[in-house]
């Protein structure tokens, strides 16, 4: 079931992007760390930019319409 949902999420991904979501990943141990690792790189391979970039444009946007007001 792992192995076919993985293979769902990144059949439009190069082998290269692969090997390096799973150098990404191996070089933690935590599990919390993997999962945010895992996570943010398919954040990166759909958005072209990571998750802090995300959270960053929101806080900024958000910011800048409470001073507006």
């Amino acid at each position: 079931m792992i192995i076919l949902m993985i293979s769902i999420l990144t059949n439009s991904c190069t082998e290269f992007s692969l090997l390096a979501s799973g150098a990404s990943i191996a070089g933690t141990q935590n599990v919390y760390v993997k999962a945010y690792n895992g996570v943010d790189v398919l954040t990166i391979m759909k958005t072209e930019k990571d998750i802090k970039g995300h959270i960053y444009d929101t806080i900024k946007t958000n910011r800048s319409l409470k001073t507006n007001d």
